[in-house]
């Protein structure tokens, strides 16, 4: 005799898993290099092997607009808006620069943006490592006037950008300045940086 032997397996029923979707924000770096590092009065070239070269970076949680009003919705009107998402956004320079007119000594600093009526400033803060909305107006350094124009194609995401000026790009090199540049909706603010020797 053969004998058949069914298992029923008892189905539960299970919850629906929760859709994936894209965050509201992304973190992203911006970084120029430059190929050696000033270790007290001397420059060191990166082959030197004296801990590479030095930098310029722009960190930033990076929104997204998903279909929402940037200029005077996300970014608010004559408020200081947090320059991002989340984490405060950060400049960490291993360099003595200067931000449009603004001089800044190597270090690290916390970025932020007004947005007023009369135009846009980029405010340079002292203070690191807190959340993107905790801004105190005390530790701020300076501000820096943005020149903005309205961009033909809208922008969906915050972008930043550190661009060395190249004059002659057949070369490979770039100047020890550049500009940076900002972008989200339909707005572009710049201002220009150098590298102070």
């Amino acid at each position: 005799m053969i004998g058949i032997l069914l298992t029923v397996l008892a189905q539960t029923p299970q919850a629906a898993p929760t859709p994936l979707r894209i965050a509201a924000s992304s973190e992203a770096t911006v970084e120029v290099h430059l190929n050696a590092r000033r270790i007290g009065n001397r420059w060191y070239e990166e082959d030197a092997s004296l801990s590479g070269p030095s930098r310029i970076a722009i960190s930033y949680g990076q929104p997204h607009a998903r279909g929402r009003k940037v200029e005077g919705g996300l970014i608010p009107v004559d408020t200081v808006w947090r320059f991002g998402a989340n984490v405060a956004t950060t400049l960490h320079t291993d360099l003595d620069i200067t931000l449009g007119d603004l001089k800044l000594s190597r270090g690290d600093y916390s970025l932020y943006i007004l947005y007023a009526r009369t135009g846009y400033a980029l405010i340079v803060n002292r203070g690191t490592g807190q959340w993107g909305t905790d801004h105190d107006a005390t530790k701020d350094i300076g501000r820096v006037a943005l020149a903005s124009r309205v961009m033909a194609e809208a922008e969906p995401s915050l972008s930043i950008y550190l661009v060395p000026d190249s004059p002659d790009p057949t070369t490979g090199y770039a100047e020890l300045r550049g500009t940076l540049r900002i972008k989200w909706g339909t707005t572009e603010l710049t201002t220009p940086w150098r590298i102070d020797q």
